[in-house]
């Protein structure tokens, strides 16, 4: 078993909020992450991948088809955009990390699959100092 990671990167809006509370408890409850007015961030995105190398090609698979996928399907629609109103895969969702990477997952998986190798584990850093690693259900 060989395990591979790509990195992309992308810059965000987002805002944390809930309809339902107030303006107030959304500040009590997610501070100035609750900005009506957005606020951004740049990602780190990590996806790993797993499986056993191909004896043919001596690879898992083609790192350029990896690249090709993560950015068709994930980067190409988050890039520069606001997570929560304008983002396919994220209508209706809560955009903290931790959702957004279990969104990304599922997003990627089938793909992942269809190219011979499966999905391990999806990580995304927010800050320097925060991040979210997801390794599916």
């Amino acid at each position: 078993m060989i395990y591979i990671t790509r990195r992309e990167r992308f810059t965000a809006a987002h805002r944390l909020f809930k309809e339902e509370y107030s303006d107030e408890k959304n500040m009590d409850v997610f501070g100035k992450c609750s900005n009506p007015n957005w606020h951004g961030h740049n990602y780190e995105l990590f996806v790993t991948i797993k499986g056993e190398i191909d004896p043919e090609t001596g690879f898992l698979i083609n790192l350029v088809d990896l690249k090709n996928i993560i950015r068709e399907k994930i980067i190409t629609k988050v890039d520069h955009k606001n997570l929560n109103i304008e983002v396919d895969f994220l209508k209706n969702k809560f955009t903290s990390t931790e959702v957004i990477a279990i969104a990304i997952w599922e997003e990627l998986e089938n793909n992942i699959k269809q190219m011979g190798a499966s999905l391990h584990c999806v990580k995304i850093s927010e800050t320097e100092n925060n991040s979210v690693e997801y390794y599916g259900e």
